[in-house]
């Protein structure tokens, strides 16, 4: 069986990445699995920048097939902020209510009409001598005057999907995992792997 890496240490993340290999009878690993994984400065100024410095650093470092993502919020009326910042928006900390109450903060005097954004995430896969594989995907949305919903993380409580009537932080794992830009990039990533050998 092959294994592949995940580059990341959050095992809500390496669930979906596990069910998306399963069919190719890939193995899972993530960062947690690893001894002295390295924390890899995410410094570029796009998504893809991050998400393949993230991939093929560390691919290198263990010598295995490594998938990394980068994603964040998208917002219009913030000329794409917080964007490749939206972790760190309010600060190094990375705290979520402070980073999602700085964007409603930000917006606080712009109508609906302008509030549109989206979700965007990149996923770099990185083989050891092969060219890196980048997938894109996006879920776009309203931004809420108010955090709206228990569920998710980061900015879902304040990103209205208009399709659903909801914002992200109102869906159930299901609904979130068929409409999410993770799943989309995955999508993608799964067509790539279906279509040709890449491992």
């Amino acid at each position: 069986m092959e294994e592949i890496l995940i580059a990341t240490k959050n095992k809500g993340k390496a669930k979906d990445f596990e069910q998306l290999f399963a069919p190719f009878n890939i193995g899972v690993k993530t960062l947690l699995d690893m001894e002295n994984a390295i924390d890899v400065e995410e410094d570029g100024t796009t998504f893809q920048e991050n998400a393949i410095k993230k991939a093929e650093t560390i691919a290198r470092e263990f010598n295995i097939p490594t998938l990394a993502d980068d994603s964040g919020l998208i917002v219009d009326a913030l000329d794409g902020r917080p964007g490749v910042y939206s972790a760190r928006y309010a600060g190094m900390n990375k705290d979520d209510q402070a980073n999602l109450n700085k964007v409603l903060d930000e917006l606080k005097n712009v109508p609906e009409s302008k509030r549109s954004a989206r979700f965007h995430c990149s996923l770099a896969l990185a083989l050891p001598g092969k060219k890196t594989v980048v997938v894109d995907g996006t879920c776009d949305g309203v931004i809420t005057q108010e955090p709206i919903g228990d569920n998710g993380f980061g900015y879902d409580p304040i990103m209205f999907i208009p399709a659903l009537d909801k914002t992200m932080a109102q869906l159930s794992k299901q609904e979130k995992n068929e409409i999410s830009h993770r799943a989309n990039a995955l999508k993608h990533l799964k067509e790539i792997l279906t279509m040709r050998q890449v491992f």
